[in-house]
């Protein structure tokens, strides 16, 4: 494990816990709004994976944590595409493309 953090691990506890304690219960809220929505998907939608797959990430116990999440949710072609289908992003990669 990395040693950088110029402030203990206490203190990091102290200044940051319940912030992402918020976080994690919004996450959580959104998961159950999901699983009580109906489904007219036909499937988890590839946003929802990729954000089911970071969830593993973040329990893995692994460094880089935030690199890793983040290179996740990124796409990695090099070439451009003609046009674009929408105006703005979708926050994940869809594997089917488009």
């Amino acid at each position: 494990m990395s040693t950088t953090c110029p402030a203990p691990r206490s203190k990091v506890i102290d200044l940051y816990f319940m912030e992402h304690r918020a976080k994690l219960i919004d996450l959580a809220a959104f998961l159950d709004r999901l699983d009580r929505a109906a489904d007219d998907t036909h499937g988890d939608d590839f946003r929802v994976v990729a954000l089911r797959q970071a969830i593993a990430i973040l329990l893995d116990g692994q460094p880089d944590r935030a690199r890793r999440v983040l290179d996740h949710f990124s796409d990695h072609t090099t070439e451009p595409i003609p046009t674009a289908p929408m105006k703005g992003a979708l926050g994940a990669v869809d594997p089917r493309g488009g």
